[in-house]
């Protein structure tokens, strides 16, 4: 293994460790341990995840700028699209969210396009588009099936329609 291929693992190593505190609420490890990962090595995971943290303590316009950074790094990656997109609509900036989250269903290397698609759904139910929530949500359960949320925003908008 060279020498490149091991300080891939090893901030590979250290992101993982990082999102395994994020996901036990402590954030301050986690910001740290993500840091490390992007000096050892930076990646568009990386990039995102720090600004999924700082999200979390409500420092959206930072988490914002950490996903523009790690779409340098990989714009294929569809992650952070999405998240600028759900960031966006926590700040009530629900039509700047639009192109970011169009973005994200397009992106080749995105394990979730249903999010996407679920948040694109909710920012046509904010406008009052019916039409295009509903055409979103069904896009969110062509891509997940059991996806709940999308279930349940379909029913919900079918529901008012009654």
């Amino acid at each position: 293994m060279d020498e490149q291929n091991i300080t891939r693992e090893q901030a590979k190593i250290l992101w993982e460790r990082a999102y395994r505190y994020q996901m036990k609420g402590e954030l301050g490890d986690a910001i740290q341990l993500y840091k490390r990962s992007i000096e050892t090595y930076p990646t568009a995971e990386a990039y995102t995840f720090l600004g999924w943290a700082y999200s979390m303590l409500g420092l959206l316009d930072r988490a914002i700028a950490l996903c523009k950074q790690a779409i340098e790094v990989d714009p294929a990656f569809g992650n952070p699209y999405n998240d600028i997109g759900a960031y966006l609509m926590e700040q009530g900036r629900w039509e700047e969210a639009i192109p970011w989250l169009e973005q994200a269903t397009a992106a080749p290397r995105y394990a979730s396009p249903e999010f996407a698609y679920m948040n694109l759904g909710r920012v046509y139910t904010h406008q009052g588009d019916v039409k295009r929530a509903l055409t979103c949500f069904d896009q969110a359960l062509a891509e997940a099936p059991l996806y709940l949320p999308a279930t349940w925003a379909k029913y919900t908008l079918l529901g008012v329609l009654n």
